[in-house]
């Protein structure tokens, strides 16, 4: 087939990658306008564009899908099918029925679960144990179109949402090439999704980064983890100044720490919370990088009354 892919960030490399090495053409690339990154906030390319020009591959960039031009391109090119990964705008209803086949998307869950933005995150926060990704056509629906394919994958103890959403991305791709080679073929048939365990997995906001250490330390180690790396766990310091904060260590057999109270020790910093303290991991003060939590620890100087989220 002739195929349009739409993706941005670099979570979706891994299925443009498996698609440029199929039997199918991909014959351009829809992204996302270059966009300000880094300290000095240049314009830079997604890496999806990126890995587009280095292929030669023609790339569409357009601020809007609702642009008269796009349309009109898409038949220029006489798609066939348009596989969607993590593109970040919506496909106007116009849209829809313009490739043969549609638009596919591989979302990273098992559907209906944690419909939205943020599958991932949602799917720590909530400590599932297994999650995975699903290939389906986009509807009109957020998430609610027919299932063309699913994998499961099992969450590991440690898992950030940056490690599960590698795996998946990587996993997926296959599934997202296997999905477009049934399509082609006729021998896939689309399942309509079932109306029971529908959840929803809105993007999360920097306010929910944020961990509260009277909160058990299951929730604690979750929220962390979860907005690892983005968008960032953090708290305040004892001066109320904040603290970014990589995942934390829980430490069951130490329960006799304050919620938010602070315990230096030679080889871990330690935090309290509802049930027993977490151990911090890497931990990054206001304006600087990330380093171990015992470094920030020593030259913050801390007393022996010290908290952390006040």
């Amino acid at each position: 087939m002739r195929l349009l892919f739409a993706g941005t960030p670099e979570v979706a490399l891994p299925a443009l990658d498996a698609l440029l090495d199929s039997e199918h053409e991909v014959v351009a690339v829809l992204t996302r306008p270059d966009a300000p990154a880094g300290r000095g906030r240049r314009l830079a390319a997604s890496p999806v564009k990126e890995r587009a020009l280095e292929a030669g591959l023609p790339v569409l960039t357009p601020t809007s899908l609702r642009d008269e031009a796009v349309p009109l391109r898409l038949r220029e090119l006489e798609v066939d099918c348009a596989p969607v990964v993590a593109y970040g705008g919506l496909i106007p209803p116009s849209m829809l029925d313009l490739p043969t086949h549609g638009w596919i998307n591989l979302h990273f869950s098992v559907l209906p679960a944690w419909r939205g933005a943020a599958p991932v995150q949602h799917a720590l926060l909530a400590g599932d144990e297994v999650t995975g990704a699903t290939t389906f056509r986009i509807e009109q629906g957020l998430d609610t179109g027919p299932v063309l394919g699913t994998l499961t994958e099992r969450v590991l103890p440690a898992d950030t949402a940056g490690d599960l959403l590698e795996r998946l991305a990587s996993a997926g791709a296959g599934l997202l090439a296997a999905t477009l080679d049934g399509l082609a073929t006729g021998s896939l048939v689309p399942v309509a999704q079932t109306a029971e365990g529908v959840s929803h997995a809105p993007r999360l906001t920097t306010e929910d980064g944020r961990l509260r250490w009277e909160q058990p330390a299951l929730a604690v180690d979750r929220r962390a983890r979860a907005c690892t790396p983005a968008p960032g766990a953090w708290t305040t310091d004892p001066a109320g100044a904040r603290l970014k904060l990589g995942p934390v260590r829980p430490r069951p057999e130490v329960t006799d720490i304050e919620p938010g109270a602070v315990r230096v020790e030679r080889t871990e910093v330690l935090v309290g919370t509802a049930t027993h303290a977490v151990a911090l991991g890497e931990v990054a003060p206001a304006g600087r990088r990330m380093m171990a939590a015992t470094d920030w620890a020593r030259g913050a100087r801390l007393g022996s009354d010290a908290r952390l989220g006040s």
